[in-house]
């Protein structure tokens, strides 16, 4: 099964042999590409049922679990790695679940969709209504993100629980990615689509 865009750049900030745990991790595709491609030691939590069985059912050790509430059953620095993809934006209190990825392991791999993208922006300028995009797909009052965040948003939050962003690597529409090498985020948070962070404590 192929991977997303930004799976495959978050498999790339994820350090190969290294013990992994994939917060939401759906079926567990990128589960099994980092165990094949990585040699990790890669277990998943995820919400759905439906999605832990057919992991499960392709020998993958995903357990069934709610980012907001399950992750203190995690001990300190129990991974090397931790994963959140496309999750932080649904979960009821972000500060508190990236102080609990920071507190599992020393290093924490986000994505999420930028709702700081230009295309957002003048869509909200033109209509007055949320935007509907293909990284935002569902409507507002169908959608299970609750808490849409920019990339600057999100780097703010880094510093706020006094963690530090080691790499930033940002995705247009169509998927292609780069690193973020400046400073100066103004640029990404209205061109990406997407965002990959690399977190660690500082």
């Amino acid at each position: 099964m192929s991977l997303r865009p930004d799976l495959i750049a978050l498999a790339d900030l994820v350090e190969p042999r290294s013990r992994v745990l994939d917060i939401g991790c759906g079926e567990g595709v990128l589960l099994a590409h980092l165990e094949s491609e990585k040699h990790c030691d890669a277990r998943g939590l995820e919400i759905s049922h439906d999605g832990v069985q057919k992991g499960v059912e392709r020998g993958l050790s995903i357990v069934q679990g709610n980012a907001d509430t399950d992750l203190m059953n995690y001990p300190n620095d129990g991974f090397d790695q931790v994963i959140l993809s496309q999750t932080l934006q649904a979960t009821q209190n972000p500060r508190r679940v990236l102080e609990e990825l920071l507190r599992i392991a020393p290093k924490v791999v986000i994505s999420v969709p930028n709702f700081g993208h230009w295309r957002i922006r003048l869509s909200l300028l033109l209509t007055g209504k949320m935007p509907v995009t293909p990284h935002l797909p569902a409507r507002w009052y169908d959608t299970p993100n609750i808490h849409l965040c920019t990339i600057c948003d999100l780097a703010q939050l880094v510093g706020d629980v006094g963690a530090r962003i080691e790499k930033l690597v940002v995705l247009d529409g169509v998927g292609r990615a780069r690193i973020q090498k400046n400073k100066s985020l103004s640029w990404a948070n209205l061109t990406a689509a997407q965002a990959v962070f690399l977190i660690s404590r500082a």
